[in-house]
C-alpha cells in the first residue's frame, strides 16, 4: 500500500483563514473558492451551513468572497443540504499533479491521507459567537483519508454518471489525465472501518512542529529519500519542511509508513 498525502483546503491564498477546528474537535476543512457550481449555502455542519459558519469566522471583507466552491475530496457524507442521488466517496485529479500521481503508479488500494490548515474556535455556532481563538497556533493537521477503490479515467467519468463531482464539469472533463478516484468501501488494513472518511482533532494527526506553522516533525516517513518526490528540507534546525506549491506527496512503501498510518488511525 503507497500512502499519498494531498494538501487541501483553505489557505492563504484560497481562503485566506484557516479551516475551523470546531469546539467539540470537529476538523471542518473548507473547500476553497472556485467557479463551479456548488455553493458555500449549498453545504451543512449539522444545523448550519458552511456560508453561516464562514461569516462569523471572516472578516467581512473576506467573507464578501465567499460564494462557489470545489467540494473536493467530497468524503463527508450527508454534507450537501440537497441530497445526491447515487453519491459516493471521491477525489478527482488532473493536469500536472494527475501526472505525478500517475507516474508514481498510485492504484487500488493506495490510501490518501488529506491535510490542511487549521485553527481552534471557541464560542457558539448558535449564539454566533464562534470564533478563532486568538492566540492559537496555525496548524497542518490530517483532517481525512480515502483507500482507492476505483480509478476513473476520463472516458469512464461520464460512462459512470459522477455528475455531481466537480471533476466531472466541461473544463476539467475536457484535460485528457482528468480522473476521478472512488473510495473502497472498507479500509484493507483494518476492515472493521469504511475505506473513507474524517477524523476529528488528535495530536497524533498534528504534522506541525511545537511553535512552527509550516515546519513539520521529522516524520521518518515524510523525510526526504522517503518519498518519491525530488525534494529537500529546507527547515532552519530542527523539523521538516517542503518549499513550493504541491498538492500530493506520495510516500515509499516501508515498515515506517506503515507504523505511521496506523498511529494516524490510533490502531
Amino acid at each position: 500500500m503507497k500512502v499519498v498525502l494531498s494538501r487541501k483546503g483553505f489557505d492563504s491564498t484560497y481562503g485566506k483563514i484557516p479551516s475551523p477546528i470546531l469546539p467539540d474537535g470537529t476538523l471542518l476543512s473548507m473547500p476553497i473558492p472556485s467557479e463551479d457550481e456548488l455553493a458555500f449555502i449549498d453545504l451543512r455542519h449539522g444545523e448550519y451551513t458552511y456560508s453561516e459558519i464562514l461569516r462569523q469566522l471572516a472578516t467581512k471583507r473576506q467573507y464578501e468572497t465567499y460564494d462557489k466552491c470545489h467540494l473536493d475530496p467530497d468524503i463527508r457524507e450527508n454534507v450537501r443540504i440537497s441530497p445526491v442521488t447515487g453519491w459516493k466517496p471521491a477525489f478527482g485529479q488532473v493536469a500536472a499533479a494527475q501526472t505525478y500521481l500517475s507516474n508514481r503508479s498510485v492504484k487500488q488500494g493506495d490510501l490518501f491521507l488529506f491535510f490542511g490548515r487549521f485553527k481552534q474556535t471557541a464560542g457558539s455556532l448558535s449564539a454566533g459567537t464562534l470564533h478563532f481563538v486568538k492566540k492559537a497556533p496555525i496548524l497542518h493537521i490530517i483532517y481525512g483519508y480515502m483507500e482507492v477503490g476505483e480509478i476513473l479515467p476520463r472516458e469512464l467519468i461520464k460512462a459512470r454518471n459522477i455528475y455531481w463531482h466537480p471533476h466531472s464539469n466541461v473544463e476539467r472533463y475536457m484535460n485528457t489525465n482528468n480522473t476521478i478516484y472512488l473510495a473502497s468501501e472498507s479500509l484493507s488494513i483494518n476492515r472493521e472501518h469504511r475505506g473513507w472518511g474524517v477524523f476529528n482533532y488528535s495530536e497524533q494527526r498534528v504534522l506541525t512542529l511545537a511553535e512552527k506553522t509550516a515546519t513539520w516533525r521529522e516524520i521518518l516517513c515524510l523525510m526526504p529519500g522517503a518519498v518519491e518526490k525530488n525534494i529537500k528540507n529546507d527547515a532552519k534546525g530542527n523539523g521538516l519542511y517542503y518549499q513550493g506549491v504541491w498538492q500530493e506527496l506520495v510516500l515509499k512503501e516501508s515498515p515506517d509508513a506503515d507504523a505511521w498510518v496506523n498511529e494516524v488511525f490510533g490502531f
